[in-house]
């Protein structure tokens, strides 16, 4: 079991930047896959960007490609995501996920790969 908590989030204007950041309760989170969620108003939560255990790999939604950079930090038991160029349809609440017994090098995309998941924190990015 690991308790994740997401803080960070908070009110933007449109090209400015955020940097979440994602808690772990358990040492065991070093050697989790991790990810970053978002669910918009009146959407679906998607996938925004998966980074490996060993750190050594990484992934994003197109959306977000070039604006947004995961990361972690295993001393830490902390995963971020590093948000700029943020957009209002960037606006979600963005939550922080965990997948045990993942492969060393590789990333998870899907909602149902994922067992732990944070409570979400609210970004907002204003016109």
């Amino acid at each position: 079991q690991v308790q994740l908590v997401e803080s960070g989030g908070g009110l933007v204007q449109a090209g400015g930047s955020l940097r979440l950041s994602c808690a772990a309760s358990r040492r065991t989170f070093s050697i989790f896959a991790s990810g970053w969620f978002r669910q918009g108003p009146g959407k679906e939560r998607e996938f925004v960007s998966g980074i490996s255990w060993s750190g050594g790999t990484t992934d994003y939604v197109d959306s977000v490609k070039g604006r947004f950079t995961i990361s972690r930090d295993n001393a830490k038991n902390m995963v971020y995501l590093q948000m700029n160029s943020l957009k209002p349809e960037d606006t979600a609440v963005y939550y922080c996920a965990a997948a045990p017994n993942s492969n060393i090098h590789r990333t998870y995309s899907q909602e149902g790969e994922y067992s732990y998941w944070g409570q979400g924190t609210q970004v907002t990015v204003s016109s």
